[in-house]
């Protein structure tokens, strides 16, 4: 899930700050990134920084805002470009392939702010859910499309899910190819039902 942004220096300061804190979030955790370093990685003053985000947990929230957005529009896109129902189910899986080969891949950046701040953070935790629901409505309205129930979308995002958790931890991208197998199974005889 490459970032698709304009260059640094052509974004507003918030937009640059968000961009940025997305990349060391990402890169190194949250809890290990201060907001001094955003600040300096960024190019806008303190002043500006608070500002646009007056805590960390503003910031995070708005990172995660900003990752949804490239989620959705990267999958949307992979997605579109296939012809036919049962393709575009599949797409999901390509669309992780081509993700887990990028050389930046830290596994699901709200995976990852759940896992440091889900605890503590109830607005974090709240984000990742509606995060997770909107994929697997996603998902399951593929499936409809393709003339299966809801039933196969939860399968498939669960599988797309495990897909990720294991790619981030194995460090290895061949789990979207052993999810895409599985998801074949699982759309085969899904529509054999119909």
């Amino acid at each position: 899930m490459t970032s698709t942004a304009a260059e640094p220096a052509a974004l507003e300061p918030r937009e640059r700050v968000v961009t940025a804190a997305a990349e060391l979030f990402y890169a190194r955790g949250i809890q290990a990134v201060g907001m001094d370093e955003v600040r300096g990685a960024a190019g806008v003053s303190l002043k500006r920084l608070y500002a646009e985000f007056p805590g960390k947990e503003q910031l995070v929230l708005a990172v995660l805002d900003w990752r949804r957005e490239q989620w959705e529009t990267g999958l949307a896109r992979a997605v579109e470009q296939a012809d036919e129902p049962r393709a575009r189910l599949l797409a999901v899986f390509d669309f992780l392939e081509d993700w887990f080969a990028d050389d930046s891949f830290r596994g699901c950046g709200f995976i990852n702010a759940f896992g440091e701040l889900g605890a503590t953070s109830p607005s974090v935790a709240a984000a990742t859910r509606a995060h997770k629901q909107a994929f697997q409505d996603y998902v399951a309205r593929l499936a409809r499309d393709a003339g299966a129930d809801e039933t196969l979308g939860a399968q498939l995002a669960l599988l797309a899910e495990g897909a990720q958790t294991t790619a981030a931890i194995a460090g290895c991208g061949d789990s979207a190819e052993v999810a895409h197998r599985a998801a074949e199974v699982l759309i085969d005889a899904a529509l054999a039902q119909r």
